[in-house]
């Protein structure tokens, strides 16, 4: 039965490589195959199974052909001879050699993996898992060994199908983790099966828990020397993150049984721990995604997530974790950008939405003394300071979530934000812990004035929207801060919000300058940020509004960025914004600077249906799209966390490879609150200035008392009033029909480029329309044609056949009179024979007389046959040209002669007794 499987598989190798040779690696797989299978030596079947072990193990032809023959039989060598240690082993050796790839050379994208096959065929065997899971019981190490590996290959390519076989092994989870207690060797291959095995696995994930998976894993991390330990201690970690990600009751678990210390003291570094190994580094990762983890709180479908995520941070706050995230993120300079970016983060996620956390953020001061400052100072210093984006970006997340629904903490940091002089502002050193938190903000805000250093700019830009969002008496503060100029010739200090326009517009230039294709430049990001500041600043606050409009060139630069299209969708879309945010703030009683007058201005220099154009692009663009999946934070593991220590700034070249015109950091900067908040005030924005065109500039309230004459009043005075009246309501009418003409023109522009669009395509519709309307023309009388022709084959058909029909009638006729004329022959033999048997000798010679008469019947039915045989001939030469005509046309021919075949019957019977005589 076994070898008849082989020889179904024969040739496989060469069907699928195309090697003239592959035939004998397949003949001699089977030549090996067949001495282990009915071999009668033990000697000779092991020394087979070695051979084919050393073959399949180099050799991807060999691979592939022992996957397609050698399965089952492997298979039953581990079922029927376990008591035959070497053979089993041998087995074993072999599957593992099957099933792990053989990276001679890079692998083609079309090219077949016989590995991923032959995983594929054994997880498909119904009897393959039980019986690898009931060889981990055996004694023999190398057994164990081996067994534990084949499971980690058939995880690895088919994990669903085995978790859910797994499932129902009786005792099946339970032998797995009995392994973590074996020798270090099965114990370390146990943790990396066990770590695919809980992937995506919920039920499993409970069970292995339930076996006491978190005491077992911590007992190892210790052995192992905590963070600087190997990689045992990572595939550890790996283990322990999937055992809580989006699991709630298992951080219950961990978090009420064990407790977190043992997680606590990974993340503390020693005293001399001031080097740090890449494996060191990836440890530290996997620990802090544990503790990303904890700070989630669960599944986000789960009812019970933000109540299982406080107490996780309640616990976390108790082991003082802060403390070991601040010295891992902001103190330790020496430790790798990546570990302090996550720090960072973790350390925003700890305070978002807790007071205390928040308090206890606040009142952190880090440093030894006198060289102390607050921690949000220490941070604040990277932010402006770190050459690393991605630092940046994770500084500036913890006081995204500092600020976020934090009145009380904005207004601190507000309160810090005390103009100096010119001369005390910039001789503040950048390393001087005596600076305030406002006067290092201001610092880096204002640092652009001399070296052009818009890049720190923008980055305390981002950290000042943080304190201004949705904080009214925030915003009312900073706007009157006043910004000096280096020299008083120069002019009189300005407000910071000009300052700031300032340097927008500044950005604008250098990157005229540098060139529109320079994006991995500080200046292709700044003037979103500085645009999202203004954006955050003017909400809901008609004095910002009132600040921006007081310096006019603000107003114009403002229109020429949205409708300049050497600038980013973004950058457009984010100043049409900030020109709706001046029509639907703005409460300003002059009338250059009113509402009316901002619409107006767009319409006139951009055109509403364009400007309106700008919000929908925007929010097709690359940054608006990623705005939600922007802080998402990818799983470690023994394939991607190298890549994930080794860099300097995260996921920055896969961001660089997006192909968009705006820098691609935008997509972090500008979170998914903020992309919403957009898209509500665009709403608000179209609304508002639907309204500015619906009524006039003033309300004028006609009322009978203004139009009927007054008592006392001359007649003189009353018609001087009158026409007073008359001339308010005549430039009311004026303007309104400016407006509508406006608005008119605007639309008719629109209509013209549509119909012009509408006319090219409606041209190209026309010639095909005509086209195959003269196609269908041509085929319609074609088709009456081929109808003729069908007409005219179908009635010579007709015609011919009865014509057969009447010749079928006349040889039945002659047949019926030939056989007629045979009985009266037979009748006048019979008649002769017995006149002679009565002796009369003198009657005349019968036999002359009827050989004359059937000599006369043969020759008139010769002639008469011959005649019609003619016939019959010309006639099927006519039928045999109309069949083939009907063939062309496509007519059934053997149905139009059904039936006529059948009665030439008799015919054919007269014609063989004719030759039988």
């Amino acid at each position: 039965m076994k070898m008849d499987l082989m020889s179904g598989y024969k040739g496989v190798v060469g069907l699928v490589f195309g090697n003239e040779n592959s035939s004998n690696e397949d003949r001699y797989v089977e030549r090996l195959l067949d001495r282990i299978n009915n071999g009668k030596l033990p000697d000779d079947r092991r020394n087979a199974i070695t051979e084919l072990q050393a073959v399949v193990s180099e050799n991807k032809a060999f691979q592939l052909a022992f996957g397609a023959m050698g399965l089952p039989i492997m298979l039953g060598v581990l079922k029927e001879e376990r008591h035959d240690v070497e053979m089993v082993r041998g087995a074993l050796e072999t599957l593992v050699s099957a099933l792990t790839p053989i990276n001679h050379a890079k692998v083609s994208g079309n090219e077949v993996q016989p590995d991923l096959m032959n995983t594929d065929l054994l997880s498909r065997e119904e009897e393959s898992i039980p019986l690898l899971l009931s060889l981990l019981e055996e004694d023999d190490f190398y057994v164990r060994y081996y067994t534990l590996q084949i499971l980690t290959a058939l995880l690895t390519n088919s994990r669903q199908r085995l978790q859910e076989t797994i499932l129902t092994i009786p005792r099946g989870i339970t032998r797995l983790m009995d392994m973590l207690m074996d020798r270090e060797v099965i114990r370390n291959e146990a943790l990396l099966l066990l770590t695919h095995l809980t992937r995506e696995a919920e039920e499993i994930q409970k069970i292995i828990v339930f076996e006491g998976a978190y005491d077992k894993i911590f007992s190892i991390i210790r052995e192992e020397g905590n963070s600087d330990g190997g990689v045992v201690v990572q595939d550890c970690l790996e283990l322990l993150n999937n055992l809580i990600r989006s699991n709630a009751s298992n951080q219950v678990l961990l978090r009420e049984t064990i407790g977190l210390d043992p997680l606590i003291l990974i993340l503390k570094l020693r005293a001399s721990s001031y080097s740090f190994t890449q494996q060191k580094t990836i440890n530290l990762l996997s620990a802090l995604e544990t503790i990303k983890l904890l700070l989630k709180g669960g599944s986000d479908a789960d009812p019970g997530k933000d109540a299982n995520k406080q107490k996780n941070k309640t616990a976390l706050v108790q082991k003082k974790v802060l403390d070991i995230l601040l010295i891992l993120g902001v103190e330790s300079q020496w430790v790798p950008v990546a570990v302090r970016c996550a720090a960072l983060k973790c350390i925003g996620d700890l305070i978002v939405g807790d007071s205390k956390n928040l308090d206890l953020l606040a009142s952190k001061v880090l440093g030894e003394e006198p060289q102390v400052e607050p921690a949000l100072n220490s941070i604040l210093r990277i932010i402006l300071r770190s050459s690393s984006m991605q630092e940046f970006i994770a500084a500036d997340y913890v006081f995204k979530n500092f600020c976020e629904k934090n009145a009380d903490g904005q207004a601190m940091l507000a309160s810090t934000l005390i103009p100096q002089p010119y001369s005390v502002n910039h001789s503040f050193h950048e390393e001087d812990v005596n600076m305030s938190f406002g006067s290092m903000l201001l610092h880096g805000l204002t640092l652009g004035e001399n070296n052009g250093d818009l890049e720190t700019c923008s980055r305390a830009a981002s950290v000042l929207s943080h304190i201004l969002k949705d904080n009214l008496p925030c915003k009312e503060r900073v706007l009157r801060i006043e910004i000096e100029a280096p020299m008083q010739s120069l002019g009189a200090p300005e407000p910071l919000m000009h300052r700031m326009v300032k340097y927008l517009a500044l950005a604008s230039s250098m990157k005229s300058k540098d060139g529109k294709s320079n994006n991995t430049s500080g200046n292709s990001y700044v003037q979103a940020v500085i645009l999202k500041l203004l954006v955050t600043w003017l909400a809901d606050c008609h004095n910002a509004v009132h600040c921006f409009l007081d310096a006019r060139p603000h107003l114009t630069y403002l229109l020429e960025l949205v409708s300049n299209s050497s600038e980013t969708v973004c950058i457009r879309g984010f100043a049409a914004v900030v020109l709706g945010e001046c029509v639907i703030y703005n409460n300003s009683p002059d009338s250059g600077k009113d509402a009316f007058a901002i619409v107006d201005l767009i319409s006139q220099k951009i055109g509403l249906s364009l400007y309106f154009l700008k919000f929908e692009e925007m929010h097709k663009s690359f940054v608006f799209a990623n705005a939600e999946s922007s802080l998402t934070h990818r799983s470690f593991s023994r394939s991607s966390a190298a890549s994930m220590a080794d860099i300097q700034d995260v996921d920055e070249n896969d961001l660089s490879e997006k192909k968009n015109a705006d820098h691609p950091i935008l997509a972090s900067i500008l979170d998914s609150y903020f992309v919403s908040f957009v898209k509500r005030l665009e709403a608000n924005i179209r609304e508002q200035i639907v309204e500015v065109y619906s009524r006039p500039k003033t309300k004028v309230a006609v009322v009978p008392s203004e139009i009927e004459q007054k008592s006392g009043e001359s007649d003189g005075e009353y018609i001087k009033r009158l026409k007073a009246f008359v001339e308010n309501q005549h430039s009311e009418i004026q303007d309104l029909v400016l407006r509508n003409g406006t608005l008119a023109e605007d639309l008719a522009k629109t209509g013209s480029s549509f119909q012009s669009e509408q006319r090219v395509s409606g041209g190209v519709d026309r010639v095909q329309t005509e086209t195959l309307r003269r196609d269908f023309q041509e085929a319609s009388k074609r088709l009456e044609t081929l109808k003729e022709e069908k007409a005219k084959i179908e009635s010579e058909a007709n015609m011919y056949q009865n014509l057969a029909g009447k010749m079928e009638a006349d040889l039945l006729s002659l047949s019926d009179a030939y056989n007629s004329l045979e009985q009266s022959n037979l009748q006048l033999e019979n008649e002769v024979k017995a006149l002679r048997g009565g002796g009369l000798s003198t009657l005349p010679d019968v036999e002359a007389i009827k050989a004359e008469a059937r000599e006369e019947a043969m020759k008139e039915s010769e002639v008469e046959l011959n005649d019609l045989l003619v016939c019959l001939g010309q006639e099927q030469s006519k039928v045999d040209k109309l069949s083939a005509r009907l063939l062309e046309l496509g007519e059934d021919v053997d149905q139009l002669l059904e039936g006529i075949g059948d009665e030439a019957g008799p015919a054919e019977g007269f014609e063989d007794e004719d030759d039988d005589e």
